[in-house]
């Protein structure tokens, strides 16, 4: 086996992702799943409810699908070392999409909310909404702290 061959297989080059870029792209596109989960849950509640038409739906759809197809595609280039892609991510998604995801609760929280009464009131798909959300929430917390460790930050500045 020649030098070369061994440098590149203990060492990640710019191909090869160290493993916590890696793990980071992997739990973007875990986020964007939950979300795309948690966007189904919420038209289907809202389209079985008579709240709201499929026409009235659409442009919030159409808004999420392009937020996670940005966020596929800013996942893939975070993989390739691409430093830009992981400075979109962590401003874009890292900031003002959790405060999207969890102004809402705290907002209801400051208003007098109770975590007690809203848990006794849940159904199925609220459980499944609450835990898919609680999911979302970290898997975008911890893709966004993995791309800043170390080994993170020296594969984007080799790249």
């Amino acid at each position: 086996m020649s030098t070369a061959t061994d440098l590149r297989r203990t060492g990640p080059s710019p191909a090869e992702p160290p493993p916590v870029v890696h793990a980071a792209a992997m739990l973007w596109l875990a986020a964007v799943a939950l979300g795309a989960f948690e966007a189904a849950l919420m038209v289907t509640q809202v389209l079985l409810g008579g709240t709201s038409t499929l026409v009235e739906v659409l442009p919030g759809v159409g808004f999420r699908l392009a937020v996670f197809a940005g966020a596929i595609f800013l996942a893939f280039r975070l993989r390739r070392g691409q430093n830009w892609a992981r400075w979109t991510l962590a401003g874009t998604l890292g900031v003002l999409g959790t405060l999207s995801l969890v102004v809402e609760p705290v907002r209801w929280l400051l208003d007098g909310g109770s975590i007690a009464e809203a848990v006794a009131g849940m159904d199925a798909a609220g459980w499944a909404f609450a835990a898919s959300r609680i999911l979302h929430v970290a898997a975008v917390l911890g893709a966004t702290t993995l791309m800043f460790q170390p080994r993170a930050n020296a594969y984007f500045a080799s790249a």
